[in-house]
């Protein structure tokens, strides 16, 4: 398999190369030169199949020959350390839970995959490698969690300050060793600009070996697809496939989800469940793409102005809108919505769900009152308890505290305070 540049200025490359450079040469993303198509034989038989099979087969064409086979599926093996259930809620709506990983948030397979991909190509690189990774909160502390004391790889993470939860910031900031974390005096969309500046900037990557551990990278984005296959492996009505409502953000994950459509998955249809950032669902309705400064909601994960991927989803689609259409909707939640709706899922259901969870459930319901007789599932992507000062006020309960949790929150913050400035990152990453 061979990577282009979104941008079309660079090259080809291989796994190893797009992985361990994360962007291409010219600012662009890295996409497939092809999409393969999976085997109909796993799909008809899919529940005869394990998860780490499931996986292995799907991951292993965008992989090529960069990993020998057996190395491949014992990455993977470890990768998928924690189940992925499919969890009934309505009578139409199911919940997949994403969130049974080391740092409860669906981040961790992608962030497990790439930094055993990384380890394993590392070994081959007489320079240190550093990752570079922005975050709006679950993706720094799966990254920190996921390349933690690996041999040969600092890694540096950007924060907004107080723009995440204080379990999410526990997760950040704790861990120390090869992890350096920098509490940004601004917004998310503030840290992914420095971050691009920093790979933009040929002093400092003549200096450093520098790679990214955003969803920009495709060793973290293509193994989000493996939710998607699990899903359709528990799904019991597969004359009938479901609609998938992906709490979407920088728009990584339900990328990989229309990939894995493309590649052949059944899915009938993906909406994106949008916060008050509504980039995209603007673009839906007039196609206009539009990027606006990010707003602070309750789903603070998903608070991103100007998404990364979703030139990723509009070259699935060869930059056509109404093939686009045909396979996705998006949707406008605002906090209320929200807040609504965790009321109702625990009071109603019987059901605990986060803030993102929540909106990409309003977002189902409202697409299914348009299509009565479908049925769909929603993606749970992190644990309640990482939300706990949303979602306890709400619901008037005291939730049960994983150990996980249980261990960070009286360990001392390592943090460094910055203000969004491209030369205050600079100086910190040279000076490791």
């Amino acid at each position: 398999m061979k990577y282009y540049s979104i941008n079309r200025k660079s090259p080809l490359v291989d796994f190893k190369e797009a992985t361990i450079k994360g962007l291409a040469p010219d600012r662009g993303l890295y996409f497939p030169e092809t999409i393969p198509q999976i085997d109909v034989a796993l799909i008809k038989n899919i529940e005869k199949y394990t998860n780490d099979e499931i996986a292995f087969e799907v991951i292993k064409p965008f992989v090529g020959n960069c990993i020998p086979k057996s190395k491949l599926f014992e990455i993977v093996n470890e990768t998928l350390n924690f189940p992925i259930p499919l969890l009934p809620v309505t009578e139409n709506t199911f919940s997949l839970e994403l969130f049974h990983g080391n740092t409860l948030a669906f981040k961790d397979i992608g962030a497990r995959f790439m930094s055993r991909c990384l380890g394993y190509f590392v070994k081959g690189i007489d320079k240190k490698l550093t990752v570079l990774v922005a975050t709006s909160g679950d993706t720094g502390a799966a990254v920190a969690d996921g390349f933690y004391d690996i041999d040969g790889v600092d890694v540096v993470i950007l924060y907004p300050s107080g723009k995440v939860s204080m379990v999410q910031e526990k997760q950040l900031t704790t861990l120390g060793k090869n992890i350096h974390t920098l509490e940004v005096n601004g917004t998310f969309d503030d840290c992914q600009k420095m971050v691009k500046q920093a790979f933009a900037d040929d002093e400092l990557n003549k200096k450093l070996f520098l790679t990214s551990a955003n969803s920009i990278n495709v060793a973290r984005w293509l193994p989000q697809q493996f939710f998607y296959f699990f899903a359709f492996k528990q799904w019991l009505d597969k004359v009938h496939p479901p609609v998938i409502s992906v709490p979407s953000g920088n728009f990584g994950n339900i990328c990989a989800g229309l990939l894995a459509k493309k590649s052949g998955l059944p899915v009938d249809h993906f909406i994106a469940a949008c916060n008050a950032n509504d980039v995209v669902p603007k673009f839906m309705h007039a196609a206009v793409y539009q990027p606006q400064p990010a707003v602070a909601t309750i789903s603070n994960a998903m608070d991103v102005g100007d998404p990364s991927n979703f030139i990723r989803v509009l070259e699935l689609f060869d930059n056509h809108f109404p093939n686009l259409k045909n396979v996705l909707s998006a949707y406008r939640i605002n906090d209320e919505q929200t807040k609504e709706s965790i009321q109702k899922l625990y009071e109603e259901y019987n059901y605990l769900s986060d803030p993102h969870g929540a909106v990409g459930y309003v977002a189902l319901q409202q697409y299914l009152d348009h299509y009565p007789g479908k049925q769909g599932i929603f993606l749970e992507t992190a644990h309640p308890v990482k939300f706990y000062d949303v979602v306890e006020p709400l619901l008037k309960i005291k939730l049960p505290v994983p150990d996980v949790v249980r261990e960070i929150m009286n360990q001392a913050k390592q943090a460094t305070m910055i203000e969004p400035a491209y030369g205050a990152l600079k100086t910190f990453v040279l000076g490791l």
